[in-house]
């Protein structure tokens, strides 16, 4: 799994949103050890370049720079928000499809 600072500070607030909290059964403190989680066993991206915009929701923009400067391909149920992502290199598969290939 490749981040960068950007990317991680998107999924905090995200992930912090009352509904998402309410949805999970979870806690502020329960986001926080989950990031941790993730910070300690990822790849870190630090993107040299920003090409805003290129996609259609500004929020997919620091994925699509974190993916590609880490050399990562993009997982995503959301296929169809990334399909400029091959103009840059980057692949962009379904969960499903990412398991299909292990």
């Amino acid at each position: 799994m490749v981040v960068s600072a950007p990317l991680v500070f998107e999924y905090e607030a995200v992930l912090s949103r009352p509904e998402h909290l309410d949805a999970a059964g979870a806690s502020l403190e329960d986001v926080g050890r989950f990031l941790d989680a993730i910070c300690g066993f990822s790849d870190w991206s630090q993107p040299t370049w920003l090409w805003r915009p290129q996609l259609r929701d500004p929020g997919d923009e620091m994925v699509l720079e974190a993916a590609f400067s880490g050399q990562a391909t993009i997982v995503t149920f959301n296929v169809r928000d990334f399909v400029l992502a091959s103009r840059f290199g980057v692949a962009v598969v379904t969960p499903r499809q990412l398991w299909q290939e292990k």
